[in-house]
């Protein structure tokens, strides 16, 4: 990857991180909680490395005092042997090395405020992290809550896309009902009407027709043999009467 695609992809991750914590609340309460402790760890190391540096100018500052003493006595072992030039030797080594002990002591001191400045900086950002993260996980809360809230208005409103799909499967469902009620409807006026033909009745068109064609036959066979029975009825009645009368 060249130097110039990886800046730009740099770049844009920065920007989809950025543009991320815009649109959530609750990512920029996590970020700025991050910050606050990314500040708190620079602070604790720089306590670390002041106190590194302190502790190791303590120790010289030891040695030094030991040095400090040594000379003294080395003085005076000299002068009890009457080595008047040893003895100053040992004290102009014991002043300069007391002279590298004040200037060290004034080193000390300094960083001891400034690791003083840097502990109370500690413990008021401690405390700030603390009261942010309890407010965070606050609002986060109350973020939380009023998605679901919105969720379920959305549900209950129909606003939301899945609850319009919804009510448009169940309009599309009234009206095939609807529908198919109206044409249960007509076939069975249909049907009362006699305009439709028995949808149980078998057979095809020519059927139905041999069929009535074969009962029409037995109606008008039967309508003969009714007729001709009347008819044999009247004879006999009217020879009957004849009869009477004659005798």
């Amino acid at each position: 990857m060249s130097l110039l695609r990886r800046f730009g992809f740099v770049v844009r991750s920065w920007l989809d991180a950025l543009l991320n914590r815009v649109e959530d609340p609750v990512a920029e309460l996590d970020y700025s909680y991050e910050q606050l402790r990314d500040e708190l760890q620079e602070i604790n190391r720089g306590i670390a490395d002041l106190t590194t540096q302190k502790k190791r100018l303590e120790m010289h500052r030891e040695r030094l005092r030991a040095a400090v003493e040594k000379y003294d006595e080395q003085a005076q072992e000299a002068l009890r042997q009457e080595r008047e030039e040893l003895a100053r030797r040992a004290l102009e080594k014991k002043h300069a090395t007391s002279d590298q002990l004040a200037g060290l002591d004034e080193q000390i001191d300094r960083l001891q405020a400034t690791q003083d400045q840097l502990v109370q900086r500690q413990i008021e950002l401690r405390g700030r992290i603390e009261g942010f993260r309890t407010h965070k996980e606050t609002l986060k809360a109350r973020h939380e809550a009023a998605e679901a809230s919105a969720r379920v208005a959305e549900a209950f409103t129909g606003v939301g896309g899945d609850m319009a799909d919804v009510n448009r499967a169940i309009e599309r469902a009234t009206e095939r009902t609807e529908q198919m009620e109206a044409r249960a409807a007509a076939l069975e006026e249909l049907e009362a009407s006699g305009a439709l033909d028995d949808v149980l009745a078998e057979g095809d068109e020519i059927d139905r027709e041999l069929d009535r064609r074969s009962t029409e036959q037995r109606v008008d066979r039967e309508l003969d043999q009714l007729k001709t029975q009347l008819g044999h009825e009247t004879e006999r009645s009217q020879s009957v009467d004849v009869d009477g009368a004659t005798s």
